[in-house]
């Protein structure tokens, strides 16, 4: 409880295992990339960064991705499930570019440092602290991006994994705790940030998600963006990512049906009991239209819908 209770409260920082992470290098980088994913990267400047999808040709969506733009390269950090299909679907499309894509997953460490002290605590280790989302800097060996797993205020340390031992010392030895990874997700539930592989898949598109954030609709041509026009002149999606409070002291697993007066009317993606909350906090998928106005049910519990939407 000590890592849930600092991320909360003050900051702790955890180790978030096997991240893919890719370079991406050449002269056709900006107009490549910004082709590949829905948000706008041809305007980025170095220093500055920003959140995305990368859809297939039917809209549906491959992977997001958190993208710093550097003075010469990309940096592209995934999810882990989804680095070999992901470094394939790019690389099938490197065609008549002058891009290399490089996988530097293997070599590279990513530590999260999260909670509301969290600026304060990089400033007390003597490390510069990046201001507006996505934003990104060196410090040594590392470099530092206002990234969030969490939801809460949050900072991401890209180092060479020879220089791990040496950063985990330096934040032990500040007295900042190790949040443990489910820790970690109890309180991104809490905050109702959705994670790749759990609540967004290839079976979801961007609009049902509500993660418009990672969408500009004034971008250009890019991959699925034919379809994702289309829901936006179409003005809706049947289902919606929304964020769930549950009675109860048991999570419901992936998957459990949410009901309406009896009827099934969505599904569970996460869910984790919330110490801070006593109750269950969940994410799933819902079909908004058909439970407006009804008593919802997961697993025999009250679940009420919460007005703000994931995050």
């Amino acid at each position: 409880m000590i890592g849930y209770e600092a991320l909360r409260a003050a900051a702790a920082w955890a180790e978030l295992g096997g991240r893919t992470v890719f370079h991406v290098t050449g002269p056709d980088r900006v107009r490549w990339l910004h082709a590949m994913v829905t948000n706008h990267v041809a305007r980025l400047a170095p220093g500055q960064g920003c959140y995305a999808f990368l859809l297939d040709p039917q809209g549906r969506i491959l992977a997001d991705v958190n993208i710093l733009c550097l003075a010469g390269s990309f940096l592209l950090d995934l999810e882990p499930e989804t680095r070999e299909a992901i470094y394939a679907h790019l690389d099938k499309h490197i065609i008549a570019d002058d891009v290399a894509l490089a996988d530097a997953s293997e070599q590279t460490t990513v530590i999260a440092l999260e909670g509301p002290r969290s600026a304060a605590a990089l400033q007390e280790l003597g490390a510069p602290v990046p201001l507006p989302p996505f934003a990104h800097t060196e410090w040594g060996h590392a470099r530092i991006a206002r990234v969030s797993a969490t939801g809460l205020e949050g900072y991401r340390l890209y180092l060479p994994r020879d220089a791990r031992q040496a950063t985990v010392a330096r934040l032990r030895a500040a007295g900042i705790p190790q949040a443990s990874p489910s820790e970690l997700r109890t309180v991104r539930l809490e905050r109702g940030r959705p994670r790749y592989g759990d609540d967004i898949t290839e079976d979801h598109l961007p609009q049902e998600t509500q993660l418009l954030h990672a969408v500009h609709f004034d971008k250009g041509c890019y991959i699925g963006q034919e379809i994702v026009e289309r829901i936006r002149a179409r003005g809706q999606v049947r289902r919606l990512l929304v964020r769930l409070v549950i009675d109860g002291t048991e999570a419901p697993a992936a998957g459990s049906a949410i009901l309406a007066e009896g009827k099934r009317v969505g599904a569970i993606t996460s869910a984790a009991w919330s110490p801070a909350r006593a109750q269950v906090m969940a994410l799933g998928y819902l079909r908004v239209a058909e439970a407006q106005g009804l008593t919802l049910t997961v697993g025999g519990q009250a679940a009420r819908l919460l007005p703000e939407p994931p995050a």
